[in-house]
């Protein structure tokens, strides 16, 4: 087993670049001990642009030209940060991001791409980044008129194919205009492809127009400086490349907003290098991704020597490459060396060349399941072959595994000690009322110990929030993987700043803790509140409606996610991403609604809905039905499911409770007992004032459903 080396230094890799996608890859098979890698980037998938006109023409599925970055973290055991860097602070090293606080780095790297938008010229679609000029597009085709109107600013290379596969996606009937202001029309191509590529566009029916200006741009149409208005319905703007703006202001060298690198990719500060479009070689080449896939090596290679104090390598270019330009049909137009051919063939030999490139981020090698030897105890075999331990609160331990352990655990012998164990927190009364008191941690699940640190506070005030109380103080259990004392100071001192702004927001203050170091991060909090008026697990009454206030889906989604899964048709980094927005929204103003009207409360986390559902009809003697229909998933949490992906937690948590419930063949139903982290509130409130609550709970940005009510009987839940 190779051993788990103490990080000391942090790289950071700013852009999901396609360099920087490469570079990640080859990190996963060869990491250096030593150095923690981060990926910061503010989508959780990375488009390869070399397939979006054949997305934009309808050849390829949206999936198929997304890069999974959450997965390709994953992989490599990066650290993945879903955020946009606005700049760098070259003196103290840290990287300004929008969403958080600044980040620290020791050696950075930038692939950030560039960008098509006209500023000053709302009311269009830029082509990059491609995110959500395909999003638009695929908007527009779901609502398109009969005869759509197309205008497409920018009549190079990239206007070009994306003209073309405008009008063979709209058929017959469309419009497309395309519009440039220089006169040339693609220079640096052979007179031979030129005039190719004009008889392409007269047979799609698309009017080229150069030398002409756009002054304004509307929602439904294009005026031009000659005075002229063309109507539009969907105007995009493929004007050539231009750098974030952001690059211009971190005094690093550049040329019109490009930074300028020297033959080993490293910019004029050499802690920080720069590859892909968003960067300018000594010999400047197009804008093209050849060039960012043939850096990749090199800028690998060059991060290492830079870490490691060994010679750098310069990246040599090759002075020429194939273009392999779409023509909207599967046919293609290559040209180089000054020679140029069309053809189906050559649309083929575009798509096994964007197809091989994919394919490295489609399938990565398998982490070798542990084998008992042999020679071991009886049942060690078996127990090998549960699925991997799970994060979050898919670690905790199963219901029956607690129950057992906790039978001989004595009552409360102190007066002033309301609750006992199974209660969401302990109650002690005081002098001035009542106090709750609560702990909680969670195993990570991720890499980002900021993330990690909000999940668990959010999480550790769930059982407050779930008694009808107001937080008060919390106190801190660090566990630290093993990491070099400066990487300890920053990854402590970020759990502590993330815990302490998360709890003061809650109304909360973080007053102290613990900290230790072990095999892997966890991070724990025990927290006190006070309440006027406690709201306990028991209570519910027939008639009483269940108001679930978060969807179901986080174990499935964690393991899943954890597993490297990819599914077909599914991109499981988005769905991981959407998941983690859930989960990090607090549910005070969920708490404060219910709290004035539930009958009874908790929050649904470890043993899922079924089991924490089941443990108030328990304490309130009482039974229930819900919906399925009714029941909130989180995007992806059923496909997932269906595919087999699930918690560790997962099937003790269906053993202790489905000997008490009905339930219909549906594979929803495993949802039921999938473990949550920072899960929603559950309450019992009166039938005739749910609706009212639930339009407040909506109203305050929580997604929250009514999913069925208590009733009278023995406690038992029914699923219809």
């Amino acid at each position: 087993m190779t051993p788990d080396f103490p990080k000391i230094t942090d790289l950071v890799l700013i852009g999901g670049g396609h360099t920087h996608a490469l570079v990640l890859r080859m990190w996963a098979m060869n990491p250096l001990p030593g150095t923690r890698l981060t990926l910061v980037n503010p989508d959780p998938v990375a488009p390869y642009t070399g397939m979006l006109p054949g997305l934009i023409a309808g050849h390829y599925r949206r999936e198929e030209l997304m890069i999974d970055l959450v997965r390709l973290a994953r992989f490599a055991g990066a650290r993945l940060i879903l955020d946009r860097a606005t700049g760098i602070d070259r003196e103290n090293r840290l990287i300004h991001l929008a969403g958080r606080p600044p980040l620290p780095y020791d050696l950075a790297a930038i692939d950030i791409g560039i960008t098509s938008d006209l500023p000053g010229l709302p009311h269009a679609i830029a082509a990059k980044p491609l995110g959500p000029y395909a999003a638009a597009w695929e908007a527009f085709l779901a609502c398109r008129p009969a005869s759509p109107q197309i205008i497409i600013l920018g009549a190079g290379l990239g206007g070009v194919e994306l003209a073309l596969a405008s009008a063979h996606r709209l058929g017959p009937d469309a419009r497309v205009t395309l519009i440039d202001r220089a006169a040339g029309f693609l220079p640096t191509l052979t007179a031979t492809a030129r005039n190719t590529l004009r008889r392409h566009l007269g047979s799609a029916n698309i009017t080229l127009r150069l030398a002409t200006e756009v002054t304004t741009i509307s929602p439904k149409a294009v005026t031009l400086g000659s005075g002229e208005t063309l109507p539009s319905d969907f105007t995009l703007t493929a004007t050539g490349a231009r750098p974030h703006p952001w690059l211009a202001t971190t005094g690093l060298d550049n040329q019109n907003g490009f930074l300028r690198t020297d033959a080993t990719l490293r910019t004029s500060d050499p802690l920080i290098f720069a590859a892909g479009d968003c960067s300018s070689l000594p010999d400047p080449r197009p804008k093209a991704g050849v060039f960012a896939v043939r850096a990749a090596p090199i800028l690998a290679h060059n991060l290492r020597a830079a870490l490691t104090g060994k010679p750098l390598k310069p990246f040599r270019p090759q002075s020429d490459y194939l273009k392999l330009i779409s023509l909207g049909s599967q046919t293609a137009l290559a040209e180089k060396w000054h020679l140029s051919a069309t053809g189906p063939r050559l649309w083929r030999l575009k798509d096994r060349i964007d197809s091989r490139f994919m394919d490295r981020f489609a399938t990565y090698p398998a982490m070798p399941a542990p084998k008992a030897p042999a020679e071991a105890a009886d049942g060690l075999a078996t127990h090998l072959t549960r699925r991997p331990l799970c994060g979050g609160c898919g670690a905790k331990l199963g219901a029956g595994v607690l129950s057992q352990a906790l039978a001989a655990l004595p009552a409360p012998s102190r007066p002033e000690v309301r609750s006992g164990p199974g209660d969401d927190a302990a109650v002690l009364t005081t002098p001035n009322g009542v106090q709750v008191l609560t702990t909680d941690h969670l195993r990570a699940f991720c890499h980002d110990p900021r993330l990690m640190a909000r999940i668990a506070a959010l999480h550790a005030l769930g059982d407050v929030w779930a008694m009808g109380a107001t937080p008060q103080v919390a106190l801190a259990q660090v566990t630290l993987p093993p990491l070099g004392p400066a990487l300890q100071t920053r990854v402590l001192a970020e759990i502590m700043e993330e815990a302490a702004t998360t709890f003061r927001a809650a109304g909360a203050d973080v007053v102290g803790g613990h900290s230790t170091e072990g095999a892997e991060l966890t991070i724990g909090f025990t927290v006190t509140g006070t309440a006027a008026r406690v709201i306990a697990k028991g209570g519910a009454k027939p008639g009483d409606a269940l108001i679930l206030t978060k969807p179901l889906g986080s174990g499935t989604i964690l393991a899943a996610e954890m597993a490297l899964a990819r599914p077909p048709g599914l991109l499981v980094g988005e769905i991981w991403a959407a998941c983690v927005d859930q989960m990090t929204r607090a549910q005070g103003s969920a708490a404060a609604i219910l709290t004035p009207l539930a009958h009874a409360m908790t929050d649904v986390t470890g043993f899922g809905l079924a089991g924490h559902l089941l443990e108030m009809l328990d304490a309130s003697d009482a039974s229930a039905a819900i919906h399925l229909a009714d029941i909130p998933l989180m995007p992806g949490a059923l496909d997932l499911a269906q595919t087999g992906h699930g918690s560790s937690l997962q099937p003790a948590n269906l053993a202790a409770v489905s000997w008490r419930m009905t339930v219909p063949q549906d594979p929803r139903t495993q949802l039921l007992t999938d473990p949550q982290t920072a899960g929603g509130l559950l309450a019992a409130v009166p039938w005739d004032q749910a609706r009212a609550i639930l339009a407040d709970l909506m109203g305050a940005g929580h997604d929250a459903a009514i999913i069925g009510r208590i009733t009278s009987g023995t406690p038992h839940l029914t699923v219809t």
